[in-house]
């Protein structure tokens, strides 16, 4: 399905002003008896909810009068009623005409909103002609599990929905690829009624997040992780804890990191935290993307996609949708950092590189003690490198700078001989570096995925090799001890974690994303700001200890 860019003029507000209202936060309740969901909707006011989402159709001898009565007498917060059929994704088989007295019983008993679906909602609509309550609402909605309309068809089915009377228009659709969501935006900013628009699944999630951004009437958001109400539904406590949903506005700046996979990112985690400390009107978002090419022609708006992150398997690819390039970049081949100019252009950059390297020499320092301030303690070090795609270039052509004579191993041997003369090193097969020890004291840096969650107890080298290297360095921080660095611990040999790599390379990229560290007079005040809340609020305390350390080292040389 073809998708139209993202462009500067979907991104005003449209002429029905439905975007003066904040976007709500609707918490589902999924509870199998009406005692369950009284506890849930007590938790969902507690996480910072607005409104709650009763689901009858999940219910257990469900007595209609009875249950709806204690359901919406008692809830804390408003209530949005739905009863939904198999056949639109619910539970209920049973009578529909039961099943519409229902919801027609909740609207008489004070519910805020019924939420029916299209096929059935002009007659549903027509049967409460002159009962309505002025402040009740009737959500219309559409689903379709299996893919995204194009944007003419979407445009159709809210047409369809206004027509039957409806106060507010739900679209629902799978998304087979993040661009998808270009179209969930697009009518959404474009409606004349107010509107709840979502892509489900992993690569919708952003349709979610940004509702407020778009002007979404509303967003779903999930008591806990794995109790969602339909795919890809992040928890109300991600919504509004990592992406600051209640500061999303139209004019918020998003950035994000591009990879498949890429949920496992903490990077959102430190991002979003040196955002909202700063002041900064920005969110960053996981990006699954499956075509890099086809997101940047899709999202060309100067505040979507600002700035990005890029991880596997993109960190090469990315190479040729970009407008310029920064010159180290271009020569190690591989990029992480991308940045979207005033006038619509793309400049990527390696920081990798910089953060993985600075942080295995200070990790050698402390193996060697002090070392002239013009030497590196790389210099003279053989330096194996494990892998040969993005990652293993930045660290292969970060080692030969710092003067290491770089041994790059990978599975495919081809690869490696490629990168391998390109920095004058020497290649090996993963297979012929389990017994290359041609001297002791030699430094090791995996770029492999190899240890990585879920697969943690496998391992790119066995141990008996671990034991002729001084310093190994594993670029995985999922999980932050990989099997790899508990061997060669075990070994003698100092360990460097990812997550060094991860906060080094991530503050370069702040800097790249903001331009705002050191160019400011309250910069004093602005890391006061950022090492309070990093130190009082945001669990990750190893990585936020690391960022903090980077910004005052920043702000005093600056």
């Amino acid at each position: 399905m073809a998708s139209f860019p993202l462009t500067v003029s979907d991104l005003q507000t449209s002429s029905s002003g439905v975007r003066s209202s904040p976007t709500l936060l609707c918490t589902p309740l999924m509870g199998t008896t009406v005692d369950q969901m009284l506890i849930e909707m007590k938790a969902a006011k507690d996480v910072g909810g607005d409104l709650v989402g009763i689901r009858l159709d999940c219910l257990k001898d469900f007595n209609p009068r009875r249950d709806l009565e204690i359901l919406i007498k008692q809830s804390p917060l408003p209530t949005i009623i739905t009863y939904r059929p198999v056949h639109e994704g619910g539970q209920y088989e049973g009578d529909e005409n039961k099943r519409l007295d229902a919801l027609r019983l909740a609207m008489e008993l004070g519910a805020g909103y019924v939420d029916i679906e299209l096929e059935v909602a002009h007659d549903f609509i027509n049967s409460i002609q002159g009962k309505k309550p002025d402040n009740f609402k009737i959500i219309v909605s559409y689903h379709n599990f299996h893919s995204t309309p194009s944007a003419e068809a979407i445009g159709d089915l809210v047409a369809r929905i206004q027509a039957t009377g409806a106060d507010i228009a739900k679209i629902s659709t799978m998304a087979q690829d993040i661009t998808d969501c270009a179209r969930i935006f697009q009518i959404t900013v474009h409606s004349e009624i107010p509107i709840i628009g979502i892509a489900m699944g992993e690569r919708g999630l952003i349709s979610r997040i940004l509702s407020p951004k778009f002007g979404g009437y509303l967003t779903y958001g999930a008591l806990e992780g794995g109790v969602a109400s339909a795919p890809g539904q992040p928890t109300a406590k991600d919504l509004l804890e990592l992406y600051n949903f209640r500061l999303i506005r139209p004019d918020t700046k998003v950035y994000g990191i591009i990879g498949k996979p890429v949920g496992h990112s903490k990077s959102p985690l430190l991002f979003n935290a040196a955002f909202k400390s700063v002041g900064l009107n920005a969110v960053y978002l996981h990006f699954l993307v499956d075509d890099v090419e086809k997101f940047f022609k899709t999202y060309s708006a100067v505040d979507f996609a600002s700035g990005c992150s890029c991880t596997i398997p993109h960190k090469e690819v990315a190479l040729k949708c970009m407008d310029e390039i920064d010159p180290i970049a271009k020569k190690i081949g591989a990029i992480n950092n991308i940045v979207r100019r005033p006038d619509g252009t793309l400049t990527a950059f390696n920081t990798d590189y910089i953060g993985a390297i600075s942080a295995i020499e200070d990790g050698l320092r402390g193996l060697n003690g002090a070392t002239p301030a013009t030497a590196s303690p790389l210099a003279g070090k053989l330096f194996v490198v494990l892998g040969a795609g993005g990652a293993g270039k930045s660290l292969a052509y970060g080692a030969a700078q710092k003067g290491a004579r770089v041994v790059v191993a990978n599975r495919t041997f081809e690869r490696a001989k490629e990168l391998a003369e390109k920095v004058g090193g020497k290649a090996l097969t993963l297979e012929e570096v389990q017994n290359f020890h041609p001297e002791e004291g030699m430094v090791l840096a995996n770029t492999t995925s190899v240890g990585m969650k879920p697969k943690i107890d496998e391992t790119p080298l066995a141990k008996h090799a671990l034991k002729h290297y001084c310093l190994a360095f594993d670029a995985i921080y999922t999980p932050k001890d990989t099997r790899l660095l508990k061997e060669a611990r075990e070994t003698g040999a100092v360990i460097v974690y990812g997550t060094e790599m991860l906060i080094r390379q991530g503050f370069e990229q702040y800097k790249n994303f903001t331009g705002l560290p050191g160019m400011t007079r309250n910069s004093k005040q602005i890391t006061g700001n950022i090492i309070f809340f990093f130190q009082n609020i945001v669990p990750c305390i190893y990585l936020l200890q690391k960022l903090i350390f980077f910004l005052r080292i920043f702000y005093s040389s600056a």
